[in-house]
């Protein structure tokens, strides 16, 4: 963890419409478990892909998405809170909301695009430009390959602007059994971006001493 950054209370949530949406719902129960409250946004594609690569089937009213991510997260009432596509009262839309930070998790290379050039069509791209312009921890968990030239400009001028550009990409020096476990590397990944503590993937090192060798 880095000592610079505080320790989050609540933590804005976006899902949109990258495959990868384990990433997202993996990262959403260990917020939860961290006493994190969590502003969630999800888009439409997203409920797409959660459908098609889960078991986990969201509603399409806000209240019933709430009650079903709230219970998947094991959340105490109203400790997950989920706002529509276009709830501009929500908190993330305003630079006078609470400063959490942002994670779009996994995002979309239309949400990078979106953000990239400050469109605000939707909650999920507002809040993303209200992270950039109010200098807000903002973490893109890009899933996507090969990448064209124009999503790595939008990476570039994204990580020049302030954003923490961390593609789905597990490592396997943690000698991963499962897709869990590469979920698990990925989510950890974030977790350490936003200063809290986890549990999921031994730090570097830590077996050195078990095996010297490293094998």
């Amino acid at each position: 963890m880095t000592s610079a950054q505080p320790v989050p209370t609540t933590v804005n949530l976006a899902i949109t419409g990258a495959s990868g949406a384990q990433y997202g719902l993996r990262l959403l129960q260990c917020l939860v478990a961290a006493g994190c409250s969590v502003n969630v946004m999800v888009s439409r594609a997203a409920q797409v892909v959660i459908a098609t690569e889960t078991e986990l089937s969201l509603p399409g009213s806000v209240s019933g998405m709430q009650e079903v991510l709230g219970r998947y997260a094991a959340a105490k009432p109203g400790q997950v809170r989920v706002f529509g596509r276009e709830d501009w009262f929500a908190p993330p839309a305003s630079g006078s909301g609470e400063k959490a930070p942002l994670v779009i998790c996994p995002c979309s290379t239309g949400t990078l695009s979106a953000l990239a050039t400050g469109a605000s069509n939707n909650l999920i791209e507002r809040a993303g430009d209200v992270a950039l312009k109010e200098r807000r921890p903002l973490i893109l968990v890009t899933r996507e390959m090969p990448l064209s030239e124009v999503h790595l400009d939008n990476m570039l001028r994204l990580t020049r602007m302030g954003a923490v550009v961390m593609p789905a990409s597990p490592g396997f020096y943690h000698r991963p059994v499962s897709v869990s476990d590469l979920v698990d590397f990925v989510v950890a990944r974030i977790l350490d971006h936003l200063n809290l503590p986890q549990t999921l993937v031994p730090r570097w090192g830590r077996n050195r001493d078990d095996d010297p060798a490293g094998t």
